[in-house]
């Protein structure tokens, strides 16, 4: 496939015209690499292990989520300088998918909530809203962290019944909590939970997983998306936490 071809496929699952202003030059073909892919790499971070591996597979291009350079800089430092190196050795390019990705139908917010059980999802945003049967917030929180195969935290009354539920994947908790409360929804689980959002939360229970496991699921649908076309694989590199308990 040229590379040109893939760009386009890749814009039309994630219309540029999607994403935040914040994202303006940080979200497309950040590194060109070379015009004949034969195989693509996917995942959410292109960190440096990420990299070795794309190029290891083979890779011609390695998609991601959050792009390698947010800020600009006066100064590169190794990881930087390797990660750099390791793409333009391998004629690697790298492309970027971010909140263009989170609004896009299929996207990241729509994964999130498919993989939570959600029914008559609606998109608001960079958050969904949706229904699932009427449970604890225990039991709701429990299926939550089997799904996504991580630790969540949880503030709330856990024998609270909740069957309207808001999500947003990433660090969305700031941003969403005025749709939860605008729809009186029951929990809104998201990543990144800080105090202001636990104070201000009234009524709405919390549900807080880490950032990678809220948004990893799409890349990893894309990676299945896009097998059709050309080899693609999807490169786990979740982060190590781990939670000491009192």
């Amino acid at each position: 496939m040229e590379l040109s071809e893939l760009v386009r496929t890749l814009e039309e699952i994630a219309p540029p015209e999607l994403a935040e202003e914040t994202d303006e030059g940080r979200i497309g073909l950040i590194v060109p690499g070379t015009r004949d892919v034969k195989k693509i790499a996917i995942a959410l971070d292109p960190t440096p292990a990420v990299i070795r591996k794309a190029a290891d597979a083979g890779a011609n291009a390695l998609i991601v989520h959050h792009t390698l350079i947010w800020n600009p800089l006066t100064s590169i430092d190794y990881g930087l300088a390797r990660s750099l190196k390791t793409l333009l050795d391998h004629r690697m390019s790298l492309y970027a998918m971010h909140t263009n990705y989170d609004r896009a139908p299929g996207g990241v917010n729509d994964t999130l909530a498919a993989l939570l059980g959600l029914t008559s999802v609606v998109s608001i945003d960079l958050a969904c809203a949706g229904l699932i049967e009427k449970q604890s917030l225990a039991t709701f929180a429990a299926a939550a962290a089997k799904a996504l195969r991580t630790d969540v935290g949880v503030v709330g009354d856990m024998d609270k019944k909740i069957c309207t539920v808001v999500t947003s994947a990433g660090s969305g908790f700031r941003e969403a909590l005025p749709v939860a409360k605008r729809l009186n929804a029951d929990v809104l689980l998201s990543s990144e939970l800080k105090h202001d959002v636990i104070r201000d939360r009234g009524d709405v229970a919390l549900i807080s997983a880490p950032h990678y496991f809220t948004e990893a699921p799409a890349m990893k649908k894309l990676a299945d998306r896009l097998n059709d076309a050309l080899p693609a694989e999807f490169i786990d590199d979740p982060p190590a936490i781990r939670v000491i308990r009192a």
